[in-house]
């Protein structure tokens, strides 16, 4: 049996059944190509779902990792002082709206986290009966209980239901659904800036405006949730900065440390002065390994030249998907290396299609593909995406 028939019938017979994957095994990587156990070549337009920002073998990112490793620091829990973990927290406040963070090891942990604090703010100020969080149409949160009940879609929801109580969902980018749904009960407010899982929708910086004046108004937290969208996707360091208005809490994961499992709340004063010892944590908070990875992705996208080059790079993808001429394409729709195609037929057939182009594509909603590359990704990359799009999309059937 060779080794990817074993890897793969090992998946089948003790994996726990949540994931469709292709038939092949991902065997090692190098800059923003991916090779499977036969030696063949993926273009990676997934980055582990926005993950990989510094794609694969980045030295900086392995020394960093190898140099915490070698101190035998890899653990100690959130009990005690690590180096690490303020050096992070301090370089994250320095280039953001916040000025505390709290560090947990995934995007759904993170909202989790995110909600609490809000939730304990209003206690402390003695506003127990503020509890609703307002989601809107379209949003992803995240899976755990928490973010999986202001993620407004049945298909995920239903297996699971009741919800957890005070999810009130308004219309993504409509100002008067937000007025209607937001009022003194509310407790937080949550958006994505762009919606990743949803279909790469973007907000307007309207519709954020009127997020912060009614959370202002109604003494409510307002959430960013840049889990997907933020630290440099966009072209920007954040993908709210567009906007000209800041958040009272933000999540962030994805990115954050290269491809290890992370998670981060930044957070204003007011919000974090409501916390105490003992009102959160987390065994796993700010280990010393992630928090050097993360160190090094931050400053690589803070570093002269990175965000620019993502802005070029990204302006130059929404171009040549423009000018892709296929009946199959409805609109073509992003902000810089986050980027979308909704199709008129299912993604399935274009992502499946893929693989054998040498390409690893993702889908974003029912009918979108969305492409989140590595943040390196070059130009040349993106001409190769769109001559092989351009194959797949002549090669598919409108009846498929």
């Amino acid at each position: 049996m060779s080794q990817k028939a074993e890897t793969i019938q090992k998946d089948s017979a003790y994996s726990v059944p949540v994931a469709a994957r292709p038939e092949f095994v991902l065997a090692r990587g190098e800059g923003v190509t991916l090779y499977d156990t036969d030696g063949k070549a993926y273009t990676d337009w997934v980055a582990g779902i926005a993950v990989n920002a510094l794609g694969y073998g980045d030295a900086e990112l392995k020394a960093a990792v190898s140099a915490q490793m070698d101190t035998g620091l890899l653990h100690v829990s959130g009990l005690y002082h690590t180096q690490a973990m303020p050096e992070l927290a301090q370089l994250l406040c320095d280039n953001s709206f916040a000025d505390k963070a709290y560090f947990c090891n995934s995007g759904a942990e993170a909202i989790e986290g995110a909600l609490k604090f809000a939730r304990k703010r209003a206690y402390v100020n003695g506003d127990v009966n503020k509890t609703k969080v307002v989601s809107f149409s379209e949003g992803f949160h995240g899976r755990t209980m928490g973010a999986l009940a202001i993620t407004p879609k049945e298909k995920y929801q239903q297996p699971f239901k009741p919800m957890v109580p005070g999810a009130i969902v308004g219309e993504f980018n409509n100002v008067e659904s937000a007025k209607e749904v937001i009022d003194a009960d509310t407790v937080a407010v949550v958006v994505e800036p762009i919606q990743g899982e949803g279909g790469i929708h973007v907000a307007t910086a309207e519709f954020l405006a009127a997020l912060r004046q009614l959370c202002d108004a109604h003494g409510a937290a307002l959430i960013f949730d840049e889990i997907q969208c933020g630290l440099g996707r966009t072209g920007d360091l954040w993908a709210h900065s567009f906007a000209g208005v800041s958040p009272d809490i933000m999540a962030l994961a994805k990115p954050l440390a290269g491809g290890l499992p992370v998670g981060a709340i930044l957070t204003s004063d007011a919000i974090a002065s409501a916390m105490s010892p003992g009102d959160h944590g987390s065994t796993f908070s700010g280990g010393a390994v992630v928090m050097r990875a993360a160190k090094v992705v931050v400053n690589r996208v803070l570093s002269d030249g990175f965000l620019e080059h993502v802005a070029e790079v990204g302006e130059y993808l929404m171009e040549r998907l423009s000018e892709l001429n296929s009946p199959h394409i409805t609109d073509v729709r992003g902000r810089g290396l986050m980027a979308g195609i909704e199709l008129k037929i299912p993604p399935a057939s274009v992502v499946n299609a893929g693989y054998e182009h040498g390409l690893l594509l993702v889908s974003s909603g029912s009918n979108v593909i969305r492409f989140v590359p590595p943040l390196i990704i070059g130009k040349a990359e993106v001409d190769e995406l769109i001559d092989k799009l351009t194959a797949i999309l002549e090669g598919i059937d409108d009846d498929s």
